[in-house]
């Protein structure tokens, strides 16, 4: 039984090299990234600590949400980190 001959790669089927070059994150980033999760977990806490009259008094059960923006941020901030 004959055999079938390899395919020539033309440019097309070559593996192309990625015209994006990753650049390293700021020096800023992981300090920002890292508060805004502290920052949101430590508002959460003062909430239930002072008992809702602490960070903002006036929001109510609002401050849960804030916190939880404010520390979901930070994590969406994960998804852009590179070393």
């Amino acid at each position: 039984m004959p055999e079938s001959k390899p395919r020539k790669k033309t440019a097309s089927t070559a593996p192309q090299a990625s015209s994006q070059t990753y650049k390293p994150n700021p020096v800023w980033f992981k300090p920002v990234m890292f508060g805004l999760m502290i920052i949101g977990l430590f508002w959460i806490i003062t909430f239930y600590i002072s008992e809702g009259r602490f960070p903002v008094q006036a929001w109510e059960s609002w401050n849960i949400v804030a916190g939880f923006g404010i520390a979901i941020v930070g994590f969406l901030m994960t998804t852009r980190w590179r070393s």
